[in-house]
C-alpha cells in the first residue's frame, strides 16, 4: 500500500520524524475512501428527505452524531487493519494515531463553526426546513473547499518546507486572537459582505420555501436563504483556512489529511442540532480551541528541534477539550451570574 520498503514500516520508531514516515498512495485506499464518503453522503441526503419538516430532537441528533463518529472509527479500524496486514503493526499504529488526532482536531474546530451557523440562523430567523438545506449546502461546500486547500497545502509543503513555519505562526496568531476576541459579540450588521449584498442585490424579507431567489416583475429577488447560504460559504472558507494548517502539524500525508477532514465534516448537520440548545453551556470552549491552535502552532515551529509523538498530541488535544467543557459546566457565564 505504501511507496517504501517494508523495512521502514516494521522497524520504524514511534517518534520517527514526519519526513521519514511514508505516505499512503494506493489507488485502492483512495477508492475505498471515495466509496465510503459517497455512501455516507447518500445516506445523509436520504435521511434528510425522510425527515421532511419534522423537528430534529436532541435524542435524534445525538443518535446520528454517535453514528457518524462510529463510522469514522470503523474507517480508522479498517485503515489500521489493512496497514497491519500489508506494512506492519508499527506503521499501522502511527497512521491510525494520525487519523484519530487529525479527526479530533478538525471535529473540535468545527464546533466553533457551528456556533456561527447558529448565530446566522437565529439572526435571519431561518425556518427549520431551510436550516437543513443550508447545512447540507454548507457541508458539501466545506468538503470541496477542504479538498482544494489540502491539495494546495500539500503541494506547498512538498515544494517549500519553510511553509510549515508560516502555518505555525498563523495558528499561533489565530489562537491568541481567539482568546482576545472570546468575549466579543459578533455584529452581523457590520459584516462587509452582508452590507455589499444589501447595497447591490434586491433581497426580500420573506422566505419562499427552499428557493434562493424568485422572479418578481421580471426582476430577480434574492431570498434571505440566499444570504444565509453565502455567509455560510464564506464562513466555511474562513474556518478551512484555520483548520487545514492545523492538520498538517499532525501529518503531511495527503490521505490522512483528506480522510480525517472529510469525516470530521460529514457529521456536522447532526452535531449542529445536538449543540443548538447547548451553545451557552460550553461558553469556555473557545478558550480550549484557542489553546489547541496555540499548541499546534508551537508544535510546527519546534518540529526541527523536537518531534512530539502523535499519541502525545492526541492526549493533549483531548485533555484541553475535556477540561474546557467541564469548566464550562462548573463556571457559569458572566451573564448568568
Amino acid at each position: 500500500m505504501l511507496t517504501v520498503d517494508t523495512y521502514f514500516a516494521t522497524s520504524m520508531p514511534a517518534a520517527m520524524p514526519e519526513t521519514l514516515i511514508p505516505h499512503i498512495d494506493s489507488p485502492l485506499a483512495w477508492s475505498a475512501l471515495l466509496v465510503f464518503v459517497t455512501a455516507a453522503l447518500g445516506a445523509d441526503f436520504m435521511s434528510l428527505r425522510r425527515q421532511g419538516n419534522r423537528i430534529i430532537s436532541f435524542k435524534d441528533a445525538l443518535r446520528w452524531s454517535v453514528l457518524w463518529v462510529g463510522l469514522a472509527m470503523v474507517f480508522c479500524a479498517g485503515l489500521w487493519l489493512s496497514l497491519d496486514l500489508t506494512d506492519g503493526r508499527a506503521l499501522a499504529n502511527v497512521k491510525a494515531g494520525e487519523f484519530l488526532t487529525g479527526y479530533l482536531i478538525e471535529k473540535s474546530l468545527s464546533v466553533d463553526n457551528l456556533f456561527v451557523f447558529l448565530m446566522l440562523f437565529t439572526t435571519f430567523h431561518v425556518p427549520l426546513p431551510q436550516q437543513k438545506k443550508a447545512l447540507m449546502i454548507g457541508i458539501i461546500a466545506a468538503i470541496v473547499l477542504r479538498i482544494l486547500l489540502i491539495l494546495i497545502g500539500a503541494w506547498l509543503i512538498s515544494r517549500f518546507s519553510w511553509v510549515m513555519y508560516l502555518f505555525g505562526i498563523f495558528l499561533l496568531y489565530t489562537g491568541i486572537k481567539m482568546v482576545v476576541a472570546a468575549e466579543e459579540v459578533h455584529d452581523l450588521e457590520n459584516n462587509k459582505l452582508l452590507q455589499w449584498m444589501r447595497n447591490h442585490l434586491t433581497i426580500s424579507n420573506e422566505y419562499h420555501g427552499s428557493a434562493l431567489y424568485v422572479i418578481k416583475d421580471k426582476v430577480r429577488v434574492y431570498t434571505p436563504l440566499f444570504v444565509v447560504v453565502v455567509l455560510i460559504g464564506v464562513t466555511d472558507v474562513m474556518f478551512a483556512v484555520d483548520s487545514i494548517p492545523a492538520i498538517f502539524a499532525v501529518t503531511n500525508d495527503p490521505y490522512i489529511v483528506m480522510s480525517s477532514n472529510i469525516f470530521a465534516v460529514l457529521g456536522l448537520r447532526a452535531l449542529y442540532f445536538m449543540l443548538a440548545g447547548m451553545a451557552e453551556r460550553f461558553h469556555l470552549l473557545k478558550f480550549g480551541l484557542a489553546a489547541i491552535l496555540v499548541f499546534i502552532g508551537s508544535k510546527m515551529l519546534i518540529v526541527d528541534f523536537y518531534h512530539i509523538p502523535v499519541g502525545v498530541s492526541l492526549a493533549i488535544v483531548l485533555v484541553l477539550l475535556v477540561a474546557t467543557m467541564i469548566a464550562s459546566l462548573v463556571i457559569k457565564p458572566k451573564s448568568a451570574g
